[in-house]
């Protein structure tokens, strides 16, 4: 507990981001919109007002006349100041309007939660018959925002209080020296009946909060999961989270990628406008999945004739017509072999609205029978450099890579160097029928985004700023 209550006096010494991220984390901008649709989703979705109606039910047994609360030899019972309460029988809530929610942020602190509903009391009143009452009730908390033990995001209810407002009388008569005792009454049970659905409220919102620690599966590869990297920020506007992305193999060890050897400069993170909310992905991530990626040998690749389109020349005689050198004394007319090898890393550059992939390869160039063994020919070293279309979705944001230009140089040949140029184009060609299909279908893991709130990304504004990818999508 006083770990608890250290981090959270921690906490609200500290200021919001001013927008720049000095870490290699996953940046999400909730806005006050978005949490509070969430808590007013809680209360649409989730049983807290039956539950607390049935607390009511169950428990109270009436809340004035001789078998409510205040009945008997209470205050207001028999023998009290008001006698006349004994002539109240069973007054009880019955029904609680769904409240509507208001919130606002406190910059340093957390949020100022206000739920505005109506309570129905039934009973029987003093002349007999049914007696039906409305009362308006303003449920006033202040909560504040902290870390929990498992290191998530967690708000915590410090101060619960409730406004009586107008009351009314929907059926029954109801004397006017009573219209005081219902409301002293309401003024003492409401809190304990109301501050609950609070608690209850905040539970359902902490699950979602939550969610961001959990693992984000790669398929094959291996998941992700986000971690809080700093306690939480608040401004009067949203709730800033840093987030560090962990990746882990398929047997769940962390996968640690080498850092830049030069330190990035800090992302210079757009301000948020209001209404929308914000998630920042970092260039750290991507270069991550990429090195997953290419560590598993999902970049990896054979190509045969029977993998690209007729036009697109295969056999040793087309070799031939480009690099009569690279044949040596093979005969024309076999069939080629062309095997990718991707032994680093890929690069990704984010920066002016553009994103392109850097992939070194060994190409190796064989002679190819199908019923033998290939014969290698030369080896190239390459580069392929690729345009990278990014495209959000709910949880994902996915690429598309399309080839810009390739460039090649002789690494190993039976044959006497040759300028390596004239088959640019030629291996271009192959790359684009053969190689950035399976490329693509490799790529649709994507790069995960982190669960805030449910938040969906699909229909976020994309961003490309240097070293990052900023999503914002519309409270």
């Amino acid at each position: 507990m006083l770990g608890m209550w250290s981090l959270l006096l921690f906490w609200g010494l500290v200021t919001p981001c001013q927008g720049l991220l000095d870490t290699v984390g996953t940046l999400a901008r909730i806005d006050k919109d978005e949490l509070g649709r969430a808590i007013q989703n809680s209360l649409i979705g989730g049983p807290i007002l039956q539950n607390v109606l049935g607390s009511v039910t169950s428990v109270n047994q009436g809340l004035l006349g001789s078998n409510g609360l205040l009945g008997g030899g209470g205050l207001l019972g028999y023998g009290g100041v008001f006698g006349v309460i004994g002539d109240l029988s069973g007054l009880k809530i019955e029904e609680v309007t769904l409240p509507k929610v208001s919130l606002k942020l406190l910059p340093g602190f957390g949020v100022q939660l206000s739920l505005h509903t109506k309570v129905g009391l039934h009973g029987s009143g003093p002349l007999g018959g049914l007696l039906q009452l409305a009362a308006e009730v303003n449920v006033s908390s202040r909560v504040a925002l902290g870390m929990s033990a498992r290191g998530t995001p967690i708000l915590i209810l410090k101060r619960c209080s409730t406004l009586l407002g107008h009351i009314s009388l929907l059926s029954g008569l109801l004397p006017a020296q009573l219209f005081g005792v219902v409301e002293q009454t309401l003024f003492k049970v409401l809190p304990g009946l109301l501050c609950p659905v609070v608690d209850s409220v905040l539970g359902v919102v902490n699950e979602l909060l939550g969610a961001v620690l959990s693992l984000v599966p790669l398929r094959a590869l291996g998941s992700v999961e986000f971690t809080l990297g700093t306690l939480p920020l608040i401004s009067n506007q949203y709730i800033e989270l840093d987030m560090n992305p962990i990746v882990k193999n398929v047997a769940g060890d962390i996968i640690d990628f080498p850092k830049p050897p030069k330190p990035l400069k800090p992302i210079k993170v757009p301000p948020k406008e209001d209404h929308t909310s914000q998630v920042t992905v970092p260039l750290y991530l991507f270069d991550t999945i990429f090195g997953l990626l290419q560590t598993n040998g999902a970049l990896d690749t054979d190509i045969t004739p029977e993998l690209v389109p007729s036009n697109i020349p295969l056999t040793t005689t087309d070799l031939a017509a480009l690099a009569p050198e690279a044949l040596g004394e093979l005969p024309p007319g076999q069939q080629l072999l062309l095997s990718f090898w991707v032994k680093k890393a890929p690069t990704v550059t984010l920066q002016n609205k553009k994103a392109t992939v850097s992939i070194p390869a060994d190409i190796h160039v064989l002679s190819y029978l199908p019923a033998g063994t290939p014969e290698a020919l030369l080896e190239l070293t390459g580069v392929m450099t690729f345009n990278a279309q990014l495209a959000p979705s709910a949880t994902k944001l996915h690429l598309s890579l399309s080839l810009e230009r390739l460039s090649v140089k002789l690494a190993s040949s039976s044959a006497h160097p040759f300028d390596t140029s004239r088959l640019e184009e030629w291996l271009s060609d192959v790359v684009r029928a053969a190689y950035v299909p399976k490329l693509n279908v490799v790529l649709d893991v994507g790069i995960p985004l982190p669960k805030v709130l449910n938040i969906n990304f699909a229909n976020a504004v994309l961003d490309i700023i240097e070293n990052a990818v900023v999503l914002t999508v519309a409270s």
